[in-house]
């Protein structure tokens, strides 16, 4: 018997090939514009906001597996919430860390002054710093920063989660809530921010907060733009108060070409690319959520959404 999935995501051709493969009895529904073939198709997989527009003209699933770990669109008020969703778990933790401890090794190991040598073809033998020892500070502690966590923790550093309790966390040392942030902040070397958009994460990272870090320290933002005061952080680099930044993350994506962003002194932009979809990856846990979901079981990162986070 087939199995029926509507399939909308820009690596659809990988996810159909891959899934072929270990789930033949699946048929994909691909034309977003036939509402009656959608409205008849009681799978989805996909993404969270092409899904909140079909929502939003009356279809509804009856289970969504989202290509995406955060869900926000499918919050928008007057969105229906009367059907199974579930998030992308378990897939861009390495991705997520191997971004992460780049950046910290380009930093510690001065990649970029010694790149800029080269093309002056000035011999730099500076020494290089090594992470063993150094204070990371990961805001988000949750699935996500507990595997940026252990990918860091061979490296020595010491690891401070911020969460929503102050009870232990796999691979950190500490964990502290939200209400500590400033004071963590100021101890870190660096600062990686993993949260999800939430009305409680929008604009956290303000003046204040980067008032606290000490000026060697570096802020690393692969969660969300809207936590980061725009106006604060490009202070904050223009006047010194931290070595440096990176952003993989914005307000507004693509991030326009007028944005001072593009001009602000140490300060690294990369197009959100830190934790992409691996098709691999997603199709494994759209299988085993299928098989879950047909055997009336719970899903793998299933939303309550009365706490979708």
């Amino acid at each position: 018997m087939t199995t029926a999935v509507l399939l909308f995501d820009s690596q659809a051709a990988e996810i159909k090939r891959l899934l072929a493969l270990s789930a033949a009895e699946i048929e994909f529904v691909e034309d977003l514009d036939d509402l009656e073939s959608v409205r008849s198709c009681d799978l989805w997989l996909g993404t969270p906001d092409t899904a909140a527009k079909l929502l939003g003209k009356g279809c509804t699933p009856r289970w969504l597996q989202s290509t995406w770990a955060g869900i926000r669109p499918l919050l928008a008020t007057g969105l229906p919430t009367d059907y199974r969703l579930s998030r992308a778990v378990g897939i861009f933790g390495q991705p997520i860390a191997e971004y992460v401890l780049a950046r910290l090794l380009e930093h510690k190991q001065q990649l970029r002054a010694r790149a800029l040598s080269q093309t002056r073809r000035e011999w730099n033998a500076a020494a290089p710093g090594i992470l063993s020892g150094s204070k990371v500070l990961i805001v988000g502690a949750g699935e996500i920063g507990q595997s940026v966590a252990g990918y860091l923790r061979p490296f020595g550093v010491r690891l401070t989660g911020v969460a929503t309790s102050t009870k232990p966390v796999t691979h950190f040392d500490t964990v502290v809530t939200m209400d500590d942030l400033c004071t963590a902040a100021a101890d870190a070397d660096f600062v990686v921010n993993i949260l999800p958009e939430t009305a409680a994460t929008t604009d956290i990272f303000d003046d204040a907060f980067f008032a606290a870090l000490k000026p060697g320290a570096i802020f690393i933002n692969v969660g969300r733009g809207s936590a980061v005061v725009d106006r604060a952080l490009i202070s904050a680099l223009e006047q010194g108060r931290l070595a440096g930044a990176v952003l993989d993350v914005f307000r507004e994506e693509p991030l326009p070409a007028a944005h001072p962003f593009w001009t602000t002194p140490n300060l690294t932009l990369t197009g959100h690319i830190a934790g992409p979809t691996i098709p691999s990856l997603i199709c494994e846990l759209f299988v085993e959520n299928l098989r879950r979901f047909n055997a009336g079981e719970a899903l793998k990162g299933e939303v309550d959404f009365l706490r979708p986070y």
